[in-house]
């Protein structure tokens, strides 16, 4: 089996004024937060947002293990829609010390290059820093952080540091060399 190197950067926010919002994009995009832990809804997100990129550690994930993590207090889920279709979404988690971290953020491919992601990606950040006015006893945000990587999409970086992310550490490790999942078998053309 061949390996590819793959680089991850963490990049974070340390105040809410660190946040650079985007234009909202045109058209009927909205975000709304998805309120009742829905497993189902979850994995269908997270497989077609992250199929093309190899977003594979959840896609073994039980029934009981999506269950336990969606209702964990401080996990939210907001989910871009356009026209009223998913068009991607981003998953936050309240840490210890006050910290939130932005799990997961991306678009399903038919949405990318549309001006959707950096609308999400502001007010999804904007509700990390405010998601302890959702959530009793939990501190106020502190610090808003996320990773990315070498097989995040070409944009990736560059919206996360125009929404005011700032790098505070990167990794390089070897891993194995695989196709993309997809959502589906033959769902991304070749």
């Amino acid at each position: 089996m061949t390996s590819i190197a793959v680089t991850t950067w963490s990049l974070e926010q340390t105040a809410p004024t660190d946040l650079l919002p985007a234009v909202a994009p045109d058209g009927d995009v909205r975000v709304v937060r998805s309120e009742v832990p829905s497993p189902e809804f979850s994995r269908f997100l997270y497989a077609s947002v992250g199929g093309d990129i190899l977003w594979t550690d959840r896609l073994s994930w039980s029934y009981a293990r999506w269950v336990e993590h969606l209702e964990r207090p401080g996990v939210e889920t907001w989910v871009a829609y356009d026209r009223g279709t998913p068009a991607g979404y981003v998953e936050l988690e309240a840490q210890d010390d006050a910290v939130v971290e932005i799990g997961y953020f991306g678009l399903l491919p038919a949405f990318r290059g549309r001006r959707i992601g950096g609308h999400l990606l502001s007010y999804g950040t904007a509700r990390a820093w405010d998601l302890a006015d959702r959530w009793a006893g939990l501190a106020p945000t502190k610090r808003v952080w996320l990773h990315t990587c070498s097989k995040d999409g070409e944009h990736a970086m560059d919206n996360y540091q125009r929404r005011g992310f700032k790098l505070f550490d990167t990794k390089v490790e070897e891993e194995a060399d695989a196709a993309a999942p997809g959502p589906w078998p033959g769902a991304f053309p070749v």
